[in-house]
């Protein structure tokens, strides 16, 4: 005997297409709308259907540490510090089912070296949507907190916005660009939930991730890794101990830096200074190609030595780094 098909399958999928077609519109309708479809089909939870059509705080969802790896490797040019600690600070954070405390970054060096650059690959690997999430969130200094006498109102604007989006999303994403042109103070505003806490007002911060990007502490950086050029050694030789305490002080005291006499240093609540290192002229070529891939288009060493060549690098004896890193690379290529 023909067996009888599963009973209001025509029905569940009409649901669905319902569903998808409401959901920008009307989020309870498309709850109801899914929640009868999976009781229809009985194959998906509840959760699982909802998440398809809409997107979801998976809290519990493992970091592929071999696709970011892969990603950095392939991706970032010239920065083995920032590659290697970024992998092991995310990786370690994300098999923890009980970390202490959020995990919070500090990424510094010269603009085009590839900060927000990584910012991005790691917003794309923590969620699918990358800087389009709603649980990834940037904050630009000069755009969002612009006017040196409003402190006081950026910082409670600021404590509301992120306890808020903590409280929809545990594993939520903030992202501050420019912290050498946030005004000092600021920043502190946000000390109570990257501190040790279990809860603040009811909420945990602990699976959050706080990244910040700045310009400060560039010339430290250069500094050191031109002191080992001038002494023959490798610049991959450089080790993160030999660039992190004169970051983390020398950030500590520049009041241009956004994290001047800040408590996130003071109570070393910041896990992981990160430095991104000058780029040389063989990391401007590769950038130039990657460039290139990027646009669908053939590699032309001619064109990359060319574009390459219009940098302008310093120290000027010597014209080692690029003073724009790979910043300029994409409007250059533009005109070859």
């Amino acid at each position: 005997m023909r067996r009888a098909a599963r009973p209001g399958r025509a029905a569940a999928v009409g649901l669905l297409l319902a569903a998808r077609a409401v959901a920008g519109l009307e989020p309870i309708s498309v709850g109801i709308a899914i929640a009868a479809a999976s009781a229809l089909t009985g194959y998906l939870s509840y959760t699982d259907l909802f998440c398809r059509f809409a997107e979801c705080c998976l809290e519990e969802q493992r970091l592929n540490a071999s696709a970011l790896k892969l990603e950095l490797e392939e991706k970032l040019f010239g920065q083995h510090l920032a590659t290697e600690v970024i992998l092991k600070a995310l990786t370690g954070f994300k098999n923890n089912k009980n970390p202490k405390k959020p995990l919070t970054l500090s990424l510094h060096g010269w603009a085009g070296t590839g900060k927000n650059f990584v910012s991005q690959i790691v917003a794309e690997n923590l969620h699918s949507k990358g800087l389009k999430s709603n649980f990834v969130h940037l904050f630009v200094s000069t755009l969002h907190f612009p006017h040196e006498q409003q402190i006081k109102l950026y910082q409670d604007q600021l404590q509301a916005w992120i306890r808020g989006n903590v409280s929809a999303c545990a594993s939520s994403v903030f992202i501050f660009d420019e912290m050498d042109k946030l005004h000092p103070g600021i920043i502190d505003a946000i000390k109570p939930f990257l501190d040790y806490y279990e809860q603040v007002d009811g909420v945990s911060f602990r699976k959050a991730i706080f990244i910040f990007l700045s310009n400060a502490g560039g010339d430290l950086i250069t500094k050191i890794a031109l002191d080992f050029w001038r002494a023959g050694r490798k610049r991959e030789d450089i080790q993160l101990k030999d660039l992190e305490p004169v970051l983390s002080v020398g950030v500590f005291n520049n009041k241009h830096s956004g994290l001047w006499h800040s408590g996130l240093i003071d109570r070393n609540l910041i896990d992981y200074f990160i430095p991104f290192l000058p780029l040389e002229y063989r990391h401007v070529k590769m950038c130039v190609r990657a460039e290139m891939r990027a646009r669908g288009s053939a590699i032309d060493e001619d064109v990359v030595t060319r574009v390459a060549e219009e940098m302008t690098f310093f120290p000027k004896s010597e014209k080692i780094y690029s003073d724009k890193g790979c910043k300029t690379v994409q409007s250059r290529l533009d005109f070859h």
